[in-house]
């Protein structure tokens, strides 16, 4: 995933992938999706984290997932 958009660093959050520039951890984003929060609800809980950041996240996301999908 591109560096611009996500880092890890052993010394930020124990090296958890964190959105680039923060310390919030990208798994949160796909907490929050996965439970019952939208995205309104975690951009309104991390305001440090933009749409277009998480949107980008969330894309690149699933680009990842299609690339590594099996043909069927």
């Amino acid at each position: 995933m591109d560096a611009s958009l996500v880092s890890r660093d052993p010394e930020i959050m124990s090296g958890a992938l964190c959105f680039t520039g923060t310390r919030v951890p990208v798994k949160n984003l796909f907490d929050y999706l996965e439970g019952a929060s939208s995205l309104e609800d975690f951009l309104a809980d991390f305001p440090s984290i933009t749409r277009e950041l998480a949107v980008a996240v969330l894309e690149a996301a699933r680009e990842s997932l299609a690339a590594d999908a099996p043909v069927a």
